[in-house]
């Protein structure tokens, strides 16, 4: 199975950041791709980054032209990236727009008491046009059962939940990162399931392959963890303004120029 996903461009495993304990290096073989996303015109770059990373050079990565990003705050009921604080403020002074992002544990507790730990610890949400609705990363189990030990209808309670409590809390609906190989394992191909939560795909390739079936199109595309996670968004800044819950977004130019 490890050698199909890689073929695929699916992740072997989790990423190294995935789970605060999980270890390997999460990448699949023949990520480096021979054209680099960074080559299309009309999008915008950005990375994201947790615990393992500890202080980001931020700078840098503005320089070189990343205009989001996502930080690990919080994972299960228990854990809190210890870096957030630090990470998620330099964001910002660069001028990066940021957002934060939940590691679910499906296993250890249910989804509304992990939403509202996320909320409570970093995921909370403003509509000042720089702040990007929280994420819940659902992806392989880093510590057990590929699955979480749920049934697909097990499953897709667990993140409705989840994304209710969230929404309940903050006005927004938030972000699902997964990789499609987990979610046909896990979801299915033929579950009735509607969302209206924009979708963060996975896949180490030059193009994001196959999405998941309750998605027509991704809003973020993670293609690489080279030198560290790197991502697409799927539309201009001004769209990445919007999407942050801007107001005046239609004054802001197209391509980020200040």
């Amino acid at each position: 199975m490890p050698g199909s996903l890689a073929r695929e461009g699916y992740p072997t495993a989790v990423r190294p950041d995935a789970g605060a304990e999980a270890a390997g290096s999460g990448r699949a073989d023949g990520a480096t791709a021979a054209r680099r996303p960074e080559e299309r015109p009309a999008t915008q770059w950005g990375i994201d980054v947790s615990g393992w990373q500890g202080d980001v050079d931020w700078q840098r990565w503005w320089e070189e032209g990343k205009r989001f990003a996502y930080v690990k705050a919080t994972e299960g009921t228990t854990f809190t990236n210890p870096y957030f604080a630090r990470q998620y403020r330099g964001a910002h002074e660069v001028g990066m727009i940021r957002g934060a992002y939940h590691f679910a544990l499906p296993d250890r507790s249910g989804g509304a008491a992990q939403a509202r730990h996320f909320v409570a610890n970093g995921g909370h949400w403003l509509p000042d046009g720089r702040t990007l609705p929280g994420v819940l990363d659902i992806e392989f189990n880093p510590y057990g059962e590929t699955c979480y030990g749920r049934s697909p209808s097990g499953v897709v309670g667990w993140i409705e939940e989840f994304a209710d409590t969230y929404e309940s809390h903050t006005g927004r609906s938030p972000v699902i990162y997964t990789n499609t190989m987990w979610w046909r394992q896990c979801v299915g191909q033929d579950r009735d399931l509607e969302l209206d939560n924009p979708l963060w795909i996975v896949r180490y390739a030059t193009e994001t392959g196959e999405l998941p079936p309750e998605w027509d199109d991704y809003t973020f595309w993670q293609y690489t963890t080279d030198p560290l996670d790197s991502n697409e968004f799927n539309g201009n800044y001004r769209d990445l303004v919007e999407l942050a819950g801007g107001w005046g977004a239609e004054d802001v130019p197209a391509d980020g120029s200040r």
